[in-house]
């Protein structure tokens, strides 16, 4: 059964633009972007099940995923939107497109492909579980814990977010880190439903990412048949890196796509 997502409406007319984060993130990781696009359009970002501010659950599959989107839709009453998912959330846009093209406008697909991919998140669970377990009084004693299994701060930094205050003090996080380890094998697969999406749709990858390369390309046009790609210079979070060059590929994109 779909769940009820959390979620940041701005308001305003025409299709909406729906933001779907990746594996560790939030709505909150958008606010920059939102804030440069709701100017010109309505934009919704959302916490994933499991993320963020939404309720946990288990099942981490993208069809319960999609199915938690579109239960979103309905509830606010939107018969089509444009939907941009980052990693994680570019497969669960995929496989709502899939299956339920008639309510995607267009498909804006951040730095993933629609397929399976090999593990490589060892170091961040085993970062999250110590935090977990470490209950940190502030963010330093919280980015020490962390630093014990990942070096790299801006990796620190990211997970960092997934942190709040807790009722009897210290920090917690707030992902619901037990579904999303016990599901894990669903997240790296592939998205959910079959055949190609057939509307418009942009492709953005990282120049210096392994996760949409050029030997990747034909199969995912296989999917995403109508896909534009445009490379950044940047890695899998490009959105962060190159905020400025993201934000003028999707406005570019969107002016076409109605």
């Amino acid at each position: 059964m779909p769940i009820a997502l959390n979620h940041v409406d701005t308001g305003g007319a025409g299709i909406p633009l729906v933001v779907v984060h990746g594996l560790f993130g939030s709505a909150d990781n958008w606010r920059s972007h939102v804030k440069a696009w709701q100017a010109g359009r309505r934009v919704i970002t959302v916490d994933l099940r499991n993320h963020g501010r939404s309720p946990h659950a288990v099942g981490m599959d993208y069809e319960a995923m999609a199915a938690d989107l579109l239960a979103l839709l309905d509830r606010l009453g939107i018969a089509r939107a444009h939907l941009l998912g980052h990693s994680m959330g570019g497969k669960v846009v995929i496989s709502l497109a899939r299956l339920a093209p008639e309510r995607v406008a267009s498909l804006i697909v951040a730095d993933i492909a629609p397929r399976a991919y090999g593990h490589d998140h060892d170091a961040v669970f085993a970062a999250l579980r110590r935090v977990a377990q470490g209950r940190p009084a502030n963010r330093r004693e919280a980015d020490e814990l962390l630093a014990e299994h990942v070096e790299e701060r801006a990796v620190r930094l990211f997970l960092a977010t997934n942190l709040e205050r807790a009722e009897e003090g210290g920090l917690r996080l707030r992902l619901g880190l037990d579904e999303i380890q016990q599901d894990y094998e669903a997240i790296m697969g592939a998205p959910a439903g079959e055949g190609a999406f057939a509307g418009p749709t942009l492709v953005l990858r990282g120049a210096h990412s392994h996760y949409v390369t050029d030997e990747m390309l034909p199969e995912l046009r296989e999917v995403l048949p109508e896909a534009r790609v445009v490379t950044l210079d940047a890695g899998h979070w490009l959105h962060a890196e190159r905020p400025e060059a993201f934000r003028e590929a999707v406005d570019d994109f969107l002016g076409g796509a109605g």
